[in-house]
């Protein structure tokens, strides 16, 4: 038995491997060669060694260029699978030594509103981790290795990754108890009295209501939807809608600990779902790493707390 185990376990040398997975992106030696930041005459002697060792030619020479045989083109697919996998385990090797690490991404306004302050409670019932957490909208490639866990708003298809849904998410109008006793916001027709505060964060969409749909879907035809300031992120929307600068249609989930706390108040009680939600996402292995394991039991006892928060809320007679 053992002697089979090492049979099967014979590889070819690792370097011949990965000149001939580049060559074959490229279907060319040059290029392949300043990839791996070695000669041509090297990545062609590699190649040399690996259809030695295998028995078979694996590229056609034509007035054209390369081209694949056969034999490389089945192999190829599984070898580059392959080497993922390396890549896989050389991140969780590094990640198991440093155990303290867990890196996270998420939207800047959820990191800053929701996610920043519930940390400490993490972080108190789980010394050991040290939590990395960079905030911004660009989606990281999480194969690459170097971030653990992301945080992402959308509609929830994140291919090759493990996907959980977190929290949904509504907007309501919202505005400054100061600014309520000032101008009055009994009805929706009353806004036309107010300034009206945007959220042109990159997280908004079409799934997401903003002044305009929001007026039209209530028949509010004597109110100017597109007048009033403008805001990249969601955060500083509610802000300065806590400021006194006027009503924000603001994402509920962001603004709520402002609204538990009484520095905004939301009178006309119509939160309005959409489709989209916040997802938390990792590569499955990442999914083993014992810091990974803790976040995520935390995060999700977090956001149903936070469901529950809201239900009871709505339930008591408004928001």
């Amino acid at each position: 038995m053992e002697q089979r185990n090492n049979q099967r376990r014979r590889l070819p040398p690792l370097n011949a491997l990965r000149a001939f997975e580049a060559a074959a992106r490229h279907l060319n030696f040059s290029r392949a060669a300043d990839e791996l930041s070695v000669t041509p005459g090297a990545v062609s002697q590699q190649i040399q060694n690996l259809e030695d060792y295998v028995g078979a030619a694996l590229f056609k020479r034509t007035p054209k260029g390369l081209l694949l045989t056969d034999a490389a083109q089945t192999a190829l697919p599984a070898l580059r699978e392959a080497f993922d996998r390396l890549a896989e385990a050389a991140s969780l090797l590094t990640a198991a030594v440093d155990g303290r690490r867990l890196t996270i991404t998420a939207p800047p306004s959820f990191a800053a509103k929701w996610l920043v302050p519930r940390l400490g409670a993490f972080e108190r019932a789980h010394p050991q981790v040290d939590v990395w957490l960079s905030a911004g909208m660009e989606l990281v490639d999480l194969t690459a290795g170097e971030v653990d866990l992301a945080i992402r708003y959308g509609g929830g298809r994140y291919p090759g990754l493990e996907v959980k849904r977190l929290v949904s998410e509504s907007v309501v109008p919202v505005l400054s108890p100061d600014l309520l006793k000032e101008i009055p916001l009994e009805k929706p027709e009353d806004l036309a009295g107010h300034v009206l505060l945007h959220d042109g964060s990159p997280e908004i969409d079409d799934s997401c209501p903003d002044w305009p749909m929001w007026l039209a879907a209530r028949g509010l035809r004597g109110i100017d939807g597109h007048r009033g300031p403008r805001f990249n992120q969601s955060s500083l929307v509610i802000e300065a809608a806590a400021n006194g600068r006027g009503v924000a249609l603001a994402k509920r989930t962001l603004a709520q600990a402002d609204l538990d706390a009484g520095r905004l108040v939301a009178p006309l009680q119509m939160a309005q779902a959409v489709d989209f939600a916040y997802y938390l996402v990792h590569p499955k292995a990442k999914g083993r790493l014992p810091q990974v394991k803790a976040f995520i039991g935390w995060i999700e006892a977090e956001a149903l707390a936070h469901e529950e928060a809201l239900r009871a809320i709505d339930n008591g007679a408004g928001i």
